[in-house]
C-alpha cells in the first residue's frame, strides 16, 4: 500500500462521537498484540511496533485502543513513544481493573483504590494530563459495582477523565452502572463467529453508547477456503479478514472495531476494509453463515 493510494483511508469506515463530543474513527486501532507472547513483556520487535502505531495514524485511524495490563504497562508506553504529543484529534481509550501475574494470566481487581492508582499510572504513561475514555476492563463481582464506577465518576470530575466506558458487561450491568455515571462505551467479545452479545450490541445502538468489539476476526471456519467468507472475499477482491471487519462496520452505526496486529503489512490490510461496502445480500449471506 502506497502513501499516496492509502492516506487517511480509515476516514471511509465514519466516525462515532463518544459521549456526544469525542469523534473517532469507527475503524480503530486495539494495542493488545503489541505486547510480547502472553501479553507480557516488550514486544518481539520494538520498532515495528512503533512503525504500526504511527503508520495506524497515518492512514486515518484517530482511536487508539489501549490498557494497562497490556504488558503491564508496555502498550501505553509504545503509544507514548510513538505518538507524542498526540495529534489533537486523537482519541486514545485505555482500561483498568486487571492485575497481571504472569504471561497468559490475568486477575480481576476492582478495589477503588487499585482503580485510582492505575489511572493515575495511565496518565503519566501516556503522558496526558486526561485520559479520553477510561474502561473498567472487568467488573470485580467482589466488590459493590457502586464502589468502582463511584471512584471512576470521582476521577471524572476532577478531571482525569474525560468519558466512561465498560468492558465484558450485560445490559443489566450497563443500567446499573448508568445510575451511577454515564457510559459512553462497551467492549465485549463480538465478531462474525461469536454474537453472544448481540443483545447489548442492539441496546448500544439505540441508546447511542460506542460498541467496541475484541476479538472482531475470530472468524474460524467462515474464512476456510470454500467457506462462505473467502467466496465472498474472492468475489469482491478482498481478504476475508477485510470482509469480516465491513460486516462489523456495516452491522451497526455505533460499531468501533479495534483489530490489533504487530506488522505493518497486516496493519495495511486490516485497514483496507474501511473502504469496502457490502451490498444487503452479501451482508445477508456473512449473517446467515453461523
Amino acid at each position: 500500500m502506497s502513501e499516496s493510494d492509502a492516506d487517511q483511508v480509515a476516514q471511509h469506515s465514519g466516525t462515532f462521537a463518544l459521549g456526544g463530543d469525542l469523534s473517532a474513527t469507527r475503524l480503530g486501532f486495539g494495542t493488545m498484540q503489541l505486547a510480547g507472547p502472553g501479553v507480557w513483556g516488550p514486544p518481539k520487535d520494538h520498532d515495528e511496533a512503533i512503525r504500526v502505531l504511527r503508520r495506524a495514524v497515518e492512514l486515518g485511524v484517530n482511536f487508539i485502543d489501549t490498557a494497562d495490563s497490556y504488558g503491564p504497562n508496555v502498550a501505553e508506553e509504545l503509544v507514548k513513544e510513538a505518538l507524542h504529543p498526540y495529534a489533537s484529534d486523537l482519541v486514545i481509550a485505555t482500561k483498568a481493573g486487571f492485575t497481571r501475574q504472569g504471561p497468559g494470566q490475568w486477575s480481576v481487581n476492582g478495589n477503588p483504590a487499585y482503580l485510582r492508582r492505575q489511572a493515575e499510572g495511565s496518565l503519566r504513561r501516556l503522558g496526558v494530563d486526561r485520559i479520553d475514555l477510561f474502561q473498567l476492563h472487568r467488573i470485580d463481582r467482589s466488590v459493590p459495582l457502586e464502589d468502582q464506577l463511584s471512584e471512576l465518576k470521582a476521577l471524572q470530575d476532577e478531571g482525569a477523565i474525560r468519558h466512561i466506558g465498560l468492558s465484558e458487561v450485560s445490559i443489566a450491568d450497563v443500567e446499573t452502572a448508568s445510575e451511577i455515571a454515564p457510559i459512553v462505551s462497551v467492549q465485549n467479545e463480538y465478531n462474525l463467529a461469536n454474537r453472544s452479545s448481540e443483545a447489548l450490541l442492539d441496546y448500544s445502538t439505540r441508546n447511542g453508547i460506542g460498541f467496541i468489539p475484541w476479538f472482531p476476526l475470530a472468524t474460524g471456519a467462515l474464512a476456510q477456503g470454500d467457506g462462505p467468507l473467502a467466496t465472498i472475499a474472492r468475489e469482491k477482491g478482498a481478504t476475508p479478514s477485510q470482509l469480516a471487519l465491513a460486516w462489523l462496520l456495516k452491522r451497526s452505526p455505533s460499531m468501533l472495531p479495534i483489530p490489533g496486529t504487530s506488522s505493518v503489512a497486516h496493519l495495511e490490510d486490516n485497514i483496507r476494509a474501511a473502504e469496502i461496502t457490502l451490498t444487503e445480500a452479501e451482508f445477508d449471506r456473512l449473517t446467515e453463515a453461523v
